[in-house]
């Protein structure tokens, strides 16, 4: 009898698993959107909603950036100089789960012109970018992400 019960158990286990997992993945892509229209807005301010004060951020050129308070100066920095006025709008989001508390976002987006600091001119360029983000609470944050540019591959 009580091997029987386990056994409806482990059936009923499969049903119960996407409700959790959908409402869950909603609020991990509300966390990442959110982060874009901080991107999008320039500002920044309410960066504590999305993302833990451990927030690690390594930006395309490979820097890596320790803790929420350097982060976010360095975005300050950047989006007050070379990336003032650009817009990275979202293309495709995935989300994975490594378990109830854990998740991967990658989006893939394409950012509008600009020029970056070694004079290059960027146009139209696509970035993906990967998002690791922890349950803290009932919130889903940011707790580190690395962007890339995708460079088509060489012509052959």
């Amino acid at each position: 009898m009580k091997s029987l019960i386990v056994a409806l158990v482990m059936l009923a286990l499969p049903t119960i698993a996407p409700a959790q997992t959908s409402a869950s993945e909603a609020s991990v892509r509300q966390t990442v959107q959110a982060f874009y229209a901080a991107f999008n807005s320039h500002g920044f301010g309410h960066a504590n909603d999305f993302t833990t004060d451990d927030w690690n951020h390594i930006n395309p050129y490979g820097s890596r950036t320790h803790g929420r308070a350097e982060v976010l100066k360095e975005l300050h920095e950047v989006h007050g100089t070379f990336l003032s006025g650009v817009s990275d709008n979202i293309e495709k989001l995935d989300v994975r789960f490594a378990n109830k508390d854990a998740a991967v976002a990658t989006v893939t987006s394409r950012m509008s012109t600009f020029t970056s600091p070694d004079g290059m001119r960027h146009v139209n360029e696509q970035h993906i970018r990967t998002f690791v983000l922890v349950k803290r609470g009932t919130r889903w944050l940011i707790m580190q992400d690395q962007n890339t540019v995708v460079t088509p591959p060489p012509a052959q």
